[in-house]
C-alpha cells in the first residue's frame, strides 16, 4: 500500500501516449476561483447558477482535466440546475498519460485532500448554496465516500467507481446518504471491482444511512467518460466498452438522488 493513499492498484506498467489539447480559457463555461484553508490556497473552477443546491466533483487521477470538466458541466445542466465546483488537488498539474496520472495520485496527501473538499463545501454553503453534496470519479469516488465520512457539512454523496481504505475512512461510519455506481468488468481489486462494491454496500448497511449501490453490467472502470477523447484513452488502457444506456442510467440516479437530498 502506498503512503497517504487509499488505492491499491497499479497501472504503471501500461504506456498509454495519449495527450490532449484543452479548450483556451476563453470559451470555458468556469469561473476561476481561489479557496484558502489552513495555510494553503488552491484553484477550483466553478460553473452553474449562483443559488442552486452545491456539487464538489473530484478529479480522477488524471487532475482536472477535460473529462473532469465535462462531469462538472452535465452536472450543473441536470434537473433545474446545480452549482459544481472542481477543486484543483493537484495544485495545477495534470497527468498526460497513465504513469504521470500514477506518479500524482501516489504523492497526493489524502488526509489534504479531504481538507480541501471540506474547504470547497464550505465555500459553496457561504456562496448561494444552501445544501452541498460531493461527487467524484475513481480516486474522486474513493474521496467522495471519505467526504461523507469525515466532512460533516456534505449533505449527500454520489461514488463513481472508487472505495477509500479503511485508513483513510470507514464508509460505516458514512453521515450523509450515499449512492454509489460500479462496472460490473471492473478490474481494480479492492478498490472498484464487484467485491469491493458489496463490501461497500455491506457496510453502508452497517452505518445507517441512506444509501445504494448499482453495479452496470458489461462495464468496466470509467465507463461514464463518453467523451471522444475519453472513450480514445480507455480503450488504450484495454476498457474498450461502451455503453450510453448505462451512462444515461446512472446520470439519471445521479440526479434523482442529488435532487432529493439537496433540494431545501
Amino acid at each position: 500500500m502506498l503512503q497517504n493513499s487509499p488505492i491499491c492498484f497499479s497501472l504503471s506498467s501500461i504506456s498509454v501516449p495519449f495527450h490532449h489539447s484543452m479548450a483556451t480559457t476563453a470559451s470555458s463555461p468556469f469561473k476561476k476561483i481561489q479557496i484558502q484553508r489552513d495555510d494553503t490556497t488552491f484553484d477550483a473552477y466553478v460553473v452553474g447558477r449562483e443559488d442552486a443546491p452545491g456539487i464538489v466533483v473530484i478529479q480522477e487521477w488524471w487532475g482536472v482535466d477535460y473529462e473532469i470538466k465535462n462531469h462538472a458541466v452535465k452536472i450543473s445542466q441536470l434537473g433545474t440546475g446545480f452549482k459544481a465546483l472542481i477543486p484543483d488537488l493537484y495544485r495545477g498539474k495534470v497527468g498526460l498519460d497513465v504513469a504521470e496520472a500514477q506518479h500524482l495520485m501516489d504523492g497526493l496527501d489524502w488526509q489534504a485532500a479531504v481538507k480541501d473538499i471540506s474547504a470547497s463545501v464550505n465555500w459553496l454553503k457561504a456562496n448561494g448554496s444552501k445544501k452541498v453534496g460531493v461527487t467524484g470519479f475513481c480516486m474522486g469516488g474513493a474521496l467522495s465516500i471519505a467526504g461523507s465520512v469525515l466532512v460533516s457539512e456534505v449533505d449527500a454523496a454520489v461514488a463513481f467507481y472508487g472505495v477509500p481504505s479503511s485508513q483513510l475512512a470507514d464508509p460505516a461510519q458514512a453521515k450523509a446518504p450515499v449512492q454509489a455506481h460500479f462496472g460490473e468488468l471492473d478490474s481494480f481489486v479492492g478498490f472498484s471491482d464487484i467485491t469491493a462494491a458489496k463490501a461497500l454496500e455491506e457496510k453502508l448497511k452497517a452505518s445507517g444511512v441512506p444509501h445504494e449501490v448499482h453495479i452496470y453490467p458489461g462495464n468496466a472502470h470509467a465507463f461514464m467518460n463518453r467523451s471522444s477523447d475519453g472513450i480514445q484513452r480507455r480503450k488504450s488502457m484495454g476498457m474498450p466498452d461502451e455503453d450510453e444506456a448505462a451512462v444515461q442510467l446512472a446520470w439519471s440516479r445521479f440526479e434523482t438522488w442529488m435532487t432529493r437530498y439537496l433540494s431545501s
